[in-house]
């Protein structure tokens, strides 16, 4: 099992645990609500998990116009 974070506006790939056994406490997706976990984290059947966050460039972007968050892809 890997642990795969991509941005989920861009869908460029941020980083990628390969270690099975990194709880998520470790991660710190425990701070998350049911309703967070659905919206930001999938799990594939091949055991890997995907998190989707924001990457630099989108975060940076959306700040500065923040007009583009109404769109369902604003950056794509």
């Amino acid at each position: 099992m890997a642990v795969n974070y991509i941005c989920r506006h861009c869908s460029m790939s941020l980083g990628r645990f390969e270690d099975a056994d990194v709880p998520e406490y470790r991660l710190g997706l425990h701070f998350l609500t049911p309703e967070e976990r659905k919206r930001i984290i999938a799990y594939n059947s091949n055991g890997d998990v995907t998190v989707r966050v924001i990457c630099e460039y989108c975060s940076q972007t959306l700040d500065a116009h923040p007009e583009l968050a109404l769109l369902s892809n604003p950056l794509q």
